[in-house]
This record gives C-alpha cells, structure tokens and sequence, in this order.
C-alpha cells in the first residue's frame, strides 16, 4: 500500500492515517496544561485496513512527533499502552498515567462534546 500517508492535524488533537486522501485512523490526543505532556487516549485504524501493520505506523509516527516536540507521552490508550512495552526506546519520554490525568482528560473531553 504506497498511497499510505501519517499526519499530524493539531486542529483535531490528532495524528491521521489516509490512504487514498481518506482518513481510516486516527490517534487521539489531549495536551496536558500542567507539563509538557501529551494524552493519548484512542487509537483506531478502520476494520477494513486491519492487520496490514497501520496501527503500527500511525503510534511510531505520533510518538516520535511528541517526542521531537518536547512533549511526554502519558499513554491512556490501549494500544498506545502495549505499543509502549514493546518499544522501550519510548522509556525515557514517557509519563505514568495520574488521576490528575485521567480528570484532565475527562473535563477536556466534555468540553469538546459541549462544544
């Protein structure tokens, strides 16, 4: 698959797989207000694209970009969590996940519901 493209789009707090200019995943993120650290709390690839290693792609991607922002990663998303444990060159940039996050992400997530 060569049209397969990753980007980042700040206006939606997410980093983006499309192929063929159509977005079939995303990565999810909330920027932490009380430290230089990202929230990632949903990562989903469309059912049809499964299996094919865009998951993969997409988080290596968002989290390199988080890294070479300055930001910390503060995994809440399942797959975010598992990619982790398999790249421990991630280790050192990354944030365990507080309450304090946890009700950051809830009060974020509300507000853009709201809005």
């Amino acid at each position: 698959m060569n049209d397969v493209v990753i980007r980042h789009n700040p206006e939606w707090d997410r980093f983006e797989v499309l192929v063929g200019g159509r977005v079939i995943g995303k990565a999810a993120y909330k920027d932490y207000d009380s430290g230089p650290q990202r929230i990632f709390y949903h990562t989903v690839i469309n059912e049809e694209y499964g299996g094919q290693g865009l998951a993969g792609k997409l988080a290596s991607e968002a989290l390199d970009q988080t890294v070479a922002a300055g930001l910390n990663i503060v995994p809440v998303c399942p797959y975010i969590k598992k990619f982790l444990t398999k790249h421990p060159e991630y280790a050192d940039d990354t944030t365990a996940t507080t309450p304090a996050h946890l009700e950051f992400l809830e009060t974020a997530l509300a507000q853009t519901i709201r809005a």
